[in-house]
């Protein structure tokens, strides 16, 4: 695999004026390019056949097949190394990541698209820059979700039971997505976490600062393996501080953030921060 060649994506939207919008976007960044562009779900999951893209900008809402199931569809694809269609240059084994991209921020979409194995939900009003630091991310093999749909997607896997004891079980676990980051942009520990999730609610028992007075009876061994500090992070990341809020509210340098989030998430098995907010939750922390 060539490290330095470009992120290959497809634009899967019904709205021309829309898809030569990200198009432009995209199309301004040295490390992409746009290979493809489909009006409905259906020419997605053909140009994705074909093309083995790296990410795919999913719309929900198109007339025939719609994102959700395109997603369903290319995110079920083998990559196809040695393909007359692909390059050596871009011929890998890297899998076909989704994004999905949609102004309705509803429940139903957002625990549609990762079931359906998108490893992104973003809105459509999301700023350039934080479009293309989400496709960097998803291409590293992180995920990211809306600050705005995490809260609810959070509350959700609380409710659902897949959260136990830190691991996340059930449908969501068995659809294969990769889970987004609970702040921002960046799923894993480099990111800066542009944006932040608002607003996780309490869980019965916590008390005014964010403490939880009600100590789960069973907690992770790896919670011990924490340090004082590493906890401290913790739990600022479950109230869906950025890293750069982190640092601020903590006094510590941006790499020091970066440094504690990536041994947090060693430490407690973790595959992203939502995974971490989800731990942090069910050990008590928050």
């Amino acid at each position: 695999m060539n490290e330095s060649r470009s992120i290959r994506v497809i634009i899967a939207d019904d709205q021309k004026l829309v898809r030569a919008g990200f198009a432009m976007v995209i199309g301004s960044q040295p490390d992409m390019e746009v290979v493809g562009q489909a009006s409905d779900g259906a020419q997605a999951v053909a140009l994705a056949e074909s093309l083995h893209p790296d990410v795919v900008l999913m719309d929900v809402r198109m007339p025939g097949m719609d994102g959700i199931e395109a997603t369903s569809r290319i995110t079920s694809l083998s990559a196809a190394p040695g393909d007359a269609t692909v390059s050596a240059e871009s011929a890998d084994d890297r899998p076909t990541r989704v994004i999905i991209l949609t102004t309705f921020d509803l429940d139903e979409y957002v625990m549609a698209a990762i079931n359906a194995g998108a490893s992104g939900f973003l809105l459509k009003d999301t700023e350039p820059e934080t479009l293309i630091s989400s496709i960097r991310t998803v291409f590293q093999g992180n995920a990211i979700i809306a600050p705005s749909a995490t809260k609810r997607l959070i509350e959700k896997m609380m409710q659902d039971g897949y959260a136990q004891h830190g691991s996340l079980t059930g449908d969501v676990a068995r659809s294969g997505a990769v889970y987004g980051s609970a702040v921002g942009v960046s799923g894993g520990a480099a990111g800066n976490g542009a944006g932040s999730m608002t607003g996780i609610p309490s869980p019965a028992g916590a008390a005014s600062d964010g403490s939880n007075t009600s100590r789960p009876a069973y907690t992770d061994p790896e919670l011990d393996l924490l340090t004082d500090r590493e906890r401290e992070v913790l739990v600022e990341i479950a109230h869906g501080l950025s890293n750069q809020e982190i640092a601020d509210k903590l006094f510590i340098s941006l790499p020091t953030v970066k440094t504690h989030v990536a041994h947090i998430l060693a430490k407690i098995n973790a595959r992203d921060r939502v995974q971490a907010v989800v731990f942090a939750y069910d050990n008590g922390l928050v």
